[in-house]
């Protein structure tokens, strides 16, 4: 029966850098591949507009104060006004 041939643990470990190697550099490559195409900007109401700044400056003027670690509350009182809550979470990174 023949001797079966040896490796040493260096050509083992170098094989397995490259495997490596190849599997990382497939992997990002597919995952560069597959991003989704940005979103395109909507038009925000000039309302919205208008009540995402006034929730910006609530936003600063309670960091001013050091109550940032809190949780805000905003709500609106005036009836018929244009629902705003998708243009808010998308302002603020809701949709993480």
């Amino acid at each position: 029966m023949p001797k079966p041939i040896r490796s040493s643990r260096r050509n083992w470990v170098a094989g397995w850098v490259l495997l490596c190697g190849a599997g990382i550099a497939a992997t990002a490559w597919l995952n560069a591949a597959s991003a989704p195409d940005p979103r395109p900007e909507a038009p925000v109401s000039p309302e919205c507009a208008e009540y995402i700044a006034n929730i910006e400056t609530q936003l600063a003027k309670a960091k001013e104060q050091g109550a940032d670690d809190g949780v805000l509350a905003f709500s609106r009182s005036k009836g018929g006004a244009d629902d705003c809550s998708d243009e808010i979470r998308d302002h603020f990174g809701g949709d993480r």
